[in-house]
């Protein structure tokens, strides 16, 4: 079992939904996000409703690239281990290509991608360390093929992190060091919530459950719910 977890972007959404599922399990949680206010109200919840495990909270923009790293080991030196990292932390929000808008879509790709690069750095820097551990890139459906108009460059981001879970699946061929890449589809949540066009979405706790299963399969690529997103893809 992977006792100590970290995830990014913990303070929401699929980050703090999957906090809750390996919380009840009895995992130790090291959880961060840039609203503190937030994890600090879910590592209260947590620790109240399970007293037995330790909730370790930071504020964290993944964007603050130093800062990523300085977090990623201290969360380690604290728990004394990190057995899986959950690169979680992105947004949603991208605009049409040509329309003046290169400021966000620059914001979308550095959050989403350069920032996983980042956090997949530092959390691959202990593992090595280690000797063990899991690293799980946080994809999407909608990086298996391009996306027109504003979901353009979220999905190219995607896309790109997917990728970037392949190759390090590579370099950790036959050592103790497992990377998955989770592909969700539409699960609700405030990224996706105003989304006219969102087929087969699933409500938040059913997505949430269904992630933490494919993470916990350690698999090389999930895609989640499994139906009907594998034949699709």
């Amino acid at each position: 079992m992977r006792k100590n977890i970290l995830i990014t972007g913990a303070s929401t959404g699929l980050g703090e939904g999957m906090a809750r599922e390996w919380a009840a399990k009895g995992c130790n949680l090291a959880l961060c996000a840039r609203r503190a206010d937030k994890l600090e109200a879910l590592q209260r919840e947590l620790q109240q409703a399970h007293p037995d495990i330790r909730v370790l909270v930071r504020g964290l923009d993944v964007c603050d690239y130093d800062q990523v790293f300085e977090v990623f080991r201290g969360f380690r030196d604290e728990l004394g281990s990190l057995d899986r990292v959950v690169v979680n932390a992105g947004i949603g929000s991208s605009q049409p290509i040509g329309r003046g808008h290169f400021a966000a879509n620059r914001h979308t790709a550095e959050t989403n991608f350069i920032a996983a690069i980042a956090q997949s750095e530092a959390a691959m820097e202990i593992f090595r360390e280690q000797n063990s551990g899991h690293l799980v890139l946080m994809s999407s459906v909608s990086g298996v093929r391009g996306f027109r108009g504003p979901l353009n460059v979220y999905a190219a981001t995607k896309a790109a992190v997917a990728s970037l879970a392949e190759g390090l699946q590579l370099d950790t061929r036959g050592k103790p060091i497992n990377v998955s890449n989770i592909m969700p589809g539409y699960i609700l949540t405030d990224i996706n919530r105003d989304t006219k066009n969102a087929p087969f979405r699933v409500d938040l706790e059913t997505g949430v459950k269904a992630l933490v299963k494919a993470i916990e399969s350690e698999k090389r690529r999930a895609y989640v719910p499994w139906w009907p997103w594998t034949p699709l893809s």
